[in-house]
């Protein structure tokens, strides 16, 4: 039997979801920009200083879009109480080999609480480990945004799916996540290393302004492929696997306890 349909914990109207939708597609232009560039031969290609500068102004407007109807105390305090357990998380397991206890909570809270509080925790857990691990820098933004969607992904997954179904849906979902995170990761930072080769790899893996797309993006998947499928992403994809098979059910259960009592049913009223 499936469960009753809640109100999301972060209420997305119509409206906010084209801002999340249009954010998304900017989101994606700014890590996917090198591969349409189409730079005359000799030109020098800069880093996106000015992307770098909008990722935030996005998450920022995306996040006043997300609360603009009002959110319940309860949902902000489950909020900061869950980017802190992230950061300690990313802390503790500070993502050595690939392991990293980051996503699997965020993949659980996005389940339980909707994909705008997902995208919500997404951004300010990131922010917050960034922090405490001083791993602030201009990857930043790109890691906030990445991981917003990711929260939101595990937000939209079927909900009449319960019991074993659910923790195999959220695993495998997991391990999609961590590579779709490790690509979009590297190509916000691929186009400027330089000189790339690997030991026993023919070819450049390095980025060439004005080549042809299809060109360019067979080297990028070579890239990525050698240098982090393989290691950070495969480590990273087990620990999300593994921790939601073990500790998914108990911690779906208290977040929906948790959920239950902090959910938003309307609006919170402003002062008369």
């Amino acid at each position: 039997m499936s469960a009753p349909a809640r109100p999301a914990a972060v209420p997305v109207t119509r409206r906010t979801a084209a801002v999340l939708a249009l954010a998304s597609v900017g989101g994606l232009m700014m890590l996917g920009w090198p591969l349409l560039l189409q730079p005359a031969a000799g030109d020098r290609v800069d880093p996106p200083f000015l992307f770098l500068a909008l990722v935030p102004l996005v998450l920022v407007v995306v996040l006043a879009e997300i609360s603009e109807g009002g959110l319940d105390p309860r949902v902000l305090a489950v909020l900061g109480v869950l980017s802190a357990l992230v950061a300690v998380l990313r802390g503790v397991s500070a993502g050595t080999g690939g392991i990293e206890l980051v996503f699997f909570l965020l993949i659980l809270a996005g389940r339980v609480l909707g994909p705008g509080f997902g995208f919500a925790l997404g951004c300010t857990a990131l922010f917050a480990s960034a922090l405490m691990t001083a791993g602030v820098g201009p990857w930043l933004p790109f890691q906030m945004l990445v991981s917003a969607w990711v929260g939101m992904g595990a937000g939209l997954l079927p909900q009449r799916v319960r019991g074993r179904g659910e923790i195999v849906m959220l695993a495998a979902y997991g391990v999609l996540a961590a590579y779709a995170y490790g690509l979009l990761l590297n190509l916000s930072d691929w186009p400027f290393v330089l000189g790339i080769g690997v030991p026993g790899v023919s070819g450049d893996l390095t980025y060439v302004p004005g080549a042809p797309l299809g060109e360019n993006l067979v080297t990028f998947l070579r890239y990525t492929l050698i240098t982090s499928t393989g290691s950070f992403d495969t480590g990273r994809a087990i620990t999300n696997a593994v921790a939601i098979a073990l500790l998914g059910p108990a911690v779906l259960a208290t977040l929906r306890r948790t959920a239950r009592r902090a959910t938003v049913v309307g609006t919170v009223a402003g002062p008369p």
